[in-house]
C-alpha cells in the first residue's frame, strides 16, 4: 500500500515537463500527507490541456451514496484496477499523475512496525500514477483520488511488499494521454527499480498524521541507508 506521501517543495521538474508555469497557487510543503488531506495532482482541463489541481486523498466513486467511502479507496491495486467497478471507469477516462517527492511506509522488525521514507536520489520530484473522481451530492462537490500500487520491487521488497507506481517523466505524460492504448498504460504499472530509488528509517513521529514537519522525514541516523 501507499498510505503517507510528502511534497515539501514545488515539483518544478514535473510541472516543466507538462508546460505548467513552475509555481503551484497557494503551494504549502507538505512532510507527511494521509488520506483524506489533498494531494496536488495533473489532470486534464476543459481546455484539453494539463492543469494542476488539488484532489482530496481518497477516491469517491461518482455513484457512491456519500463521501466515506473515499476513507477506504485510497489506494487502487495494478493488477485488478481494470476489473474494480470503484476504479475500472476512472482508469479509462481519469488518469493524474499525483505529485509527490517521496512516500512512507512500514517495515515490520520484531513486534512493531519501522516507518520508512522512500524517494529519489537528490530529493527530485516525481509522479505516481493516479486515478481520480467527481463526485457531487448536491451539496459539497469533491474531486478525490488514488494512489495505484504495485508489488514491490528488489529495491523496496524488503521492507514492504507493496509500493506505489512511480512514474518516469516520460511515462507521467502517457499515463495523463486520453490516447494511450490500454496495454501501454499497463505497462506503466510496474515496480520501480531503478537504481535513483533510496531509503531510510525515519522516526515515529510520522506515525500520526497530525505531524507535518520536516523531521517527518529526516534520516533517524545521521546517515540515510540507500536500498539495496
Amino acid at each position: 500500500m501507499c498510505g503517507r506521501s510528502s511534497l515539501h517543495d514545488v515539483p518544478t521538474n514535473v510541472l516543466d515537463r507538462f508546460r505548467l508555469p513552475p509555481v503551484l497557487p497557494g503551494f504549502t510543503p507538505r512532510f507527511n500527507i494521509a488520506p483524506t488531506q489533498e494531494q496536488w495532482t495533473i489532470a486534464v482541463g476543459r481546455d484539453r490541456k494539463p492543469v494542476s489541481k488539488l484532489m482530496r486523498w481518497g477516491l469517491v466513486p461518482s455513484w457512491s451514496k456519500d463521501r466515506s467511502a473515499g476513507h477506504r479507496m485510497f489506494n487502487a491495486r495494478a493488477e485488478s484496477v481494470t476489473e474494480k467497478p470503484a476504479f475500472r471507469d476512472a482508469m479509462q477516462r481519469r488518469r493524474c499523475p499525483i505529485l509527490a517527492d517521496g512516500y512512507y511506509e512500514w517495515s515490520v522488525r520484531g513486534k512493531s512496525k519501522v516507518p520508512m521514507y522512500f524517494y529519489l536520489a537528490g530529493n527530485r520530484a516525481f509522479a505516481m500514477a493516479g486515478l481520480w473522481e467527481f463526485w457531487n451530492d448536491g451539496d459539497a462537490p469533491l474531486l478525490t483520488c488514488a494512489v495505484i500500487t504495485t508489488p514491490a520491487g528488489a529495491r523496496t521488497q524488503p521492507w514492504h511488499h507493496r509500493m506505489p507506481a512511480i512514474l518516469t517523466l516520460d511515462g507521467a505524460e502517457s499515463w495523463l494521454d486520453a490516447s494511450t492504448p490500454p496495454s501501454a498504460l499497463q505497462a506503466l504499472l510496474v515496480p520501480y527499480d531503478q537504481d535513483d530509488l533510496v531509503s531510510h528509517e525515519v522516526a515515529k513521529l510520522v506515525n500520526s498524521p497530525a505531524n507535518d514537519r520536516a523531521e517527518c522525514m529526516a534520516p533517524l541516523v545521521a546517515e540515510a541507508a540507500t536500498v539495496t
